[in-house]
């Protein structure tokens, strides 16, 4: 009886594919960044990163990005215990409008707060006679990056503490809990990975918002230019090199906040309840 003829396995052709593509898309583009970086040499690259318009751009990233991650980190428990707990009118649209940041336009997000605490706005007379500059200012940057990272903590929490349900918080309470020591010592422990899961999510959105941070920030260069505006600036100016640069810190930036979430990834696995829902 004739063998059969080896057959090549399909997903040997499929994991080639995968990387073919990985590379085109991914690994190549980064090697030219790192490349272009440190083509004139590592002083150049470190002079591009130490200037007074790239450190500002950098506290303000840092900045923007900080004040964005404590503000979804206490709308995100809130949010996620009240809707995990608790039934009212509004839930399901309040879970709606969580959801909606993900389905809007940075660009629309940043006309909409462009026409709200802009000239054409009917607050712009109030915010005058109290010397409040939202739009082309640090608030206004601020208000964009929150919205745009809103959900990250919040659905990382909603559906694991649906899960989990209120046994664990009713039987505290009958112990004689009080509302913080009932989320201190029995609801925090089981969100804990999931919460840090989502802020480190929210994290690495914050740092590389662009197109809503744009529209709001009036591209000042030392006061409203964080570390993407700057980088759009660098290459307009055809400053190639100093572009690159401020694009490799970035981008480091970047590889640690991914080193943090394979780090939450894998305790989220050793906590197969909380992975499920992150």
């Amino acid at each position: 009886m004739k063998a059969a003829s080896p057959i090549i396995k399909p997903y040997y052709f499929l994991i080639a594919l995968a990387w073919v593509v990985f590379a085109l898309v991914l690994i190549c583009p980064l090697l030219v960044v790192v490349i272009e970086a440190f083509s004139q040499g590592i002083k150049v690259f470190w002079q591009a990163c130490i200037e007074p318009e790239a450190l500002s751009a950098i506290k303000l990233t840092l900045l923007a990005t900080i004040i964005a991650l404590i503000m979804n980190v206490i709308f995100g428990v809130m949010a996620a215990w009240c809707v995990s707990k608790y039934e009212f009118i509004g839930k399901t649209l309040l879970v709606t409008l969580i959801d909606l940041p993900f389905s809007i336009s940075p660009i629309v997000v940043g006309l909409i707060y462009t026409l709200l605490y802009g000239s054409q706005s009917i607050f712009y007379n109030f915010l005058i006679e109290h010397h409040l500059q939202v739009i082309y200012a640090i608030p206004g940057i601020l208000l964009v990056t929150i919205f745009v990272t809103l959900p990250f903590v919040a659905r990382s929490l909603i559906a694991l503490m649906q899960e989990q349900g209120t046994q664990e918080e009713e039987a505290a309470r009958l112990l004689g809990a009080n509302g913080w020591q009932i989320f201190w010592h029995v609801t925090l422990p089981n969100i804990k990975w999931a919460l840090l899961h989502g802020s480190v999510m929210s994290t690495a959105r914050a740092m590389g918002e662009f197109g809503a941070v744009s529209v709001v920030s009036g591209h000042i260069q030392g006061l409203t230019n964080t570390l993407p505006l700057h980088i759009e600036m660098l290459y307009n100016e055809y400053n190639m090199v100093a572009a690159f640069s401020i694009s490799v810190l970035l981008l480091l930036m970047a590889m640690l906040v991914l080193v943090l979430r394979k780090w939450c990834e894998k305790h989220l696995e050793r906590h197969p309840q909380q992975k499920e829902s992150a």
